[in-house]
């Protein structure tokens, strides 16, 4: 993507939204997901993803289970409920945003 800053404020309900389809996930799993979904044009990098991971957890949105994979501890991220009303809750604020960031982009005059 040209300009990264756009996601950035995306990065949280996009999180969240895969937690949503995906149960859970671990955060490579997450950036790759991204990746695969939009064909390569949004890379997250471990820089952004992780900070926002470890926020939502200590905001009690998500909840972390460590497993053992291949002799190594993996933390897996899942939504708690109030992640999950949450979710909701970005889902609508972004779609709101886009839905106006698409009438200012597209304005129908009607003067």
């Amino acid at each position: 993507m040209a300009n990264s800053k756009l996601y950035k404020g995306s990065l949280v309900t996009i999180i969240l939204r895969l937690l949503k389809e995906n149960d859970k996930m671990y955060g490579y799993e997450i950036t790759q997901k991204v990746k695969a979904i939009t064909k390569g044009q949004l890379n997250i990098t471990e820089g952004a993803l992780y900070p926002a991971l470890h926020k939502l957890e200590a905001d009690g949105l998500l909840e972390v289970e460590v497993a053992k994979v291949d002799n190594r501890l993996r933390k897996y991220y899942k939504l708690t409920e109030k992640g999950t009303k949450e979710t909701v809750n970005k889902l609508q604020e972004l779609q709101d945003y886009i839905t106006m960031m698409q009438t200012l982009v597209n304005p129908k005059w009607s003067l």
